[in-house]
């Protein structure tokens, strides 16, 4: 049995207020007798105004909230997952980023969201994501976590099971999946598709999430889950900000997997034919 901690989190526009608020948050965990706590997408920043938010983003080794987040992990000797930061990089784009931190304070890994939102909704409302950030090319999983091997997704790509898939293949026994939902679509799939992706793959599905009236403008969903390998929920936090804990059982993996073996089953079907 392993305890967790998740952060839900109404991020703005301002860096510095956002790396206290994930200190604190940190300390909670770790006062809560946690091994790892998992944070939202865009944990340390969130801001629709590019010109503003331009000034905020910063290198990887130059980023305040990175570098408080890895002290504060050495300080309170626990593992954290930062959902996200957006990070500048060498090109014109940036990395919508993730990062899994051990209790020294080191970068035991990176993700870069692979699957970037780019949509014109029939309200008037555009979201270009890949205008701003670079696509990520590699599923990755992070090996000795206390929550065994844990793979790495972001948001949108929750809506592609294949990732999934590759990432159990992989050997996951939890996926984290931090993300800043719209309202709409947050109550119209999100719950539906973090249990069946932890039903497909049979292991837990570990969700952050932002919630509530952002500083931009923006609202988000909220719901930060726990789900377990046979889809039951084990913690929905709804709207509220701060942390919660759960309890996960990893040998409930075993336990799925034994009764529905589908991940065994998979098998590799060759493109469709037009009859």
């Amino acid at each position: 049995m392993v305890r967790i901690a998740l952060f839900q989190s109404t991020t703005g526009v301002d860096p510095a207020a956002s790396a206290e608020r994930l200190v604190r948050a940190v300390r909670e965990a770790a006062d809560g007798g946690t091994a790892m706590l998992f944070t939202p997408e865009m944990s340390g920043l969130l801001d629709r105004d590019s010109e503003r938010a331009a000034h905020n983003v910063r290198l990887e080794e130059n980023d305040e909230v990175l570098a408080a987040v890895r002290d504060a992990a050495r300080e309170h000797g626990i593992w954290v997952h930062i959902g996200s930061l957006a990070i500048r990089t060498e090109g014109r784009q940036l990395a919508n980023r993730a990062f899994v931190i051990d209790p020294r304070g080191e970068i035991r890994a990176r993700y870069d969201k692979i699957h970037l939102f780019d949509v014109d909704l029939p309200t008037g409302e555009s979201w270009r994501e890949s205008n701003t950030y670079k696509h990520g090319s590699e599923a990755v999983v992070v090996t000795g976590t206390p929550v065994g091997t844990l793979g790495l997704a972001i948001c949108y790509d929750l809506r592609f099971p294949a990732l999934f898939s590759r990432l159990a293949e992989a050997g996951a026994d939890v996926i984290a999946v931090p993300a800043a939902f719209t309202v709409p679509t947050g109550r119209a799939h999100w719950e539906v598709l973090l249990r069946a992706r932890a039903i497909e793959a049979g292991l837990f599905v570990v969700a952050a999430a932002q919630a509530g009236q952002h500083e931009d403008g923006r609202t988000t969903y909220g719901h930060s889950l726990v789900v377990d390998p046979w889809g039951d929920v084990l913690v929905d936090m709804a709207e509220n900000s701060g942390v919660a804990f759960a309890e996960i059982e990893l040998s409930r993996i075993t336990d799925v997997r034994g009764r529905v073996p589908a991940l065994s089953h998979r098998r590799t079907v060759e493109q469709a034919v037009s009859r």
